[in-house]
């Protein structure tokens, strides 16, 4: 709860290139008994009142303002109610007792600095704040925006930004930023740079790291699935290949909401894809080996989508799981096929695959449709091209109806 106790008057002053913006804010500033702030803002401003500095630890510096009768002047950054002191200060006195003055927050100069508009930006903070809770976020941002803003600090410097994302996903090592550092200062500067770059450089680290998306690229979603399998870790072969994972994909008809099982889900590449493709579907993979589990979560990560992954064997492991309106089966016997289809909400559909044709044919008198998927890649041998056949996937789907499955129902 907030303290009675408290200053007379409790104003917040944000600066831009170290001067407050407006008469207010001026007023606030030249009326204060006690002016508390960064250093270097103190050391530009030289009050003439009594002043405290900022220094690591605020809540020192809140009882020294708690225990101030006369009038009290926090100074900060460009906009201090934007991941800024303003929390601190309303959780301690009440925000009915703060008087903000803000100035230009640095992100809103960034991206003025390089022309562009930011309300469709995703803006996080890796100032005083936990570096994988930012980067988790912004990740997750880049799979759907343009935009995205990072706040650094020394702890976290941009630096360290781009490592940490390289982290999460190699894919990244193109993206375009933009380095913003000192801005409103003389020094100002700004850095285009690729993300590769800006984790192996040395930089500013009071900055603000923009990251771009292909700017010629339309916002709005585009219709692509079946990434190739390089955009995910996996061992020995255990990935549905991209072309087979594009035709189920299709076949499973993904929708918006609702939930989806990825039963024997291996690198989890189906459960990503869907994931990605409706942010409002549930998504639970089950998968029986605890390494390959592991590699889900970091594939994952790398995609910037949340998937459920339970550590088990099918179809035991089904039991405990919400009824699903679609479930992929990537693994498993015809045994799991039986216990999906015993779940399987009407309307519902099942995709599965396999290798063999005895299994394939059970499926498909269960299900009602299936084709035959052969694919040959191209390889170049010199200044020509030969192309490499992969072993074929028989791929089997059906929808439900009520609690029984649809026989011979072809698309």
């Amino acid at each position: 709860m907030p303290k009675e106790s408290a200053p007379s008057q409790l104003a917040v002053v944000g600066l831009f290139a170290g001067e407050p913006v407006g008469k207010d804010a001026w007023h606030a500033l030249e009326s204060a008994e006690l002016v508390v702030g960064g250093q270097r803002h103190l050391s530009v401003l030289r009050p003439s009142c009594r002043s405290i500095p900022i220094e690591g630890d605020l809540k020192p510096v809140l009882d020294a303002i708690e225990a101030e009768t006369g009038h009290v002047c926090v100074v900060a950054s460009g906009d201090p109610g934007f991941f800024g002191v303003v929390r601190s200060l309303a959780e301690r006195f009440g925000h009915d007792r703060l008087e903000v003055h803000p100035a230009p927050s640095s992100i809103a100069i960034a991206f003025a600095r390089i022309g562009l508009s930011w309300d469709d930006a995703v803006v996080v903070s890796a100032h005083g704040r936990s570096l994988e809770a930012a980067i988790a976020a912004i990740a997750k941002a880049l799979n759907t925006a343009n935009k995205g803003a990072v706040l650094t600090s020394p702890t976290n410097p941009p630096q360290a930004i781009g490592k940490a994302l390289l982290d999460v996903s190699p894919l990244y090592r193109e993206l375009q930023v933009v380095v913003c550092s000192q801005l409103g200062e003389p020094d100002e500067s700004l850095t285009r740079c690729t993300l590769n770059e800006l984790a192996t450089g040395r930089w500013d680290p009071l900055s603000v790291v923009i990251i771009l998306r292909d700017q010629t690229t339309a916002s709005r979603p585009t219709l692509a699935w079946g990434l190739p399998e390089d955009c995910f870790e996996y061992r020995d072969g255990m990935i549905t290949k991209a072309e087979v994972r594009a035709v189920a994909l299709g076949k499973l008809a993904i929708p918006s909401f609702g939930v989806l099982w990825d039963v024997g889900a291996g690198s989890g590449s189906v459960a990503i894809e869907c994931a990605a493709f409706a942010r409002g579907l549930r998504v639970i993979a089950v998968e029986r080996n605890a390494d390959d589990a592991k590699r889900i979560e970091v594939n994952a990560s790398a995609h910037g989508v949340t998937i459920e992954v339970v550590v088990d064997e099918a179809p035991a492991a089904l039991s405990q799981l919400p009824d699903p309106d679609r479930v992929f089966v990537g693994g498993g016997g015809i045994e799991v096929l039986d216990a999906v289809l015993a779940r399987i909400k009407p309307g519902g559909r099942v995709v599965a695959t396999y290798a063999a044709l005895d299994r394939a044919l059970q499926a498909y008198e269960r299900l009602g449709s299936m084709v035959e998927v052969s694919v040959s890649r191209a390889e170049s041998i010199g200044n020509n091209v030969r192309f490499a056949a992969n072993n074929p996937v028989l791929v089997a789907w059906g929808q439900a109806t009520n609690t029984t499955m649809k026989t011979n129902q072809h698309e």
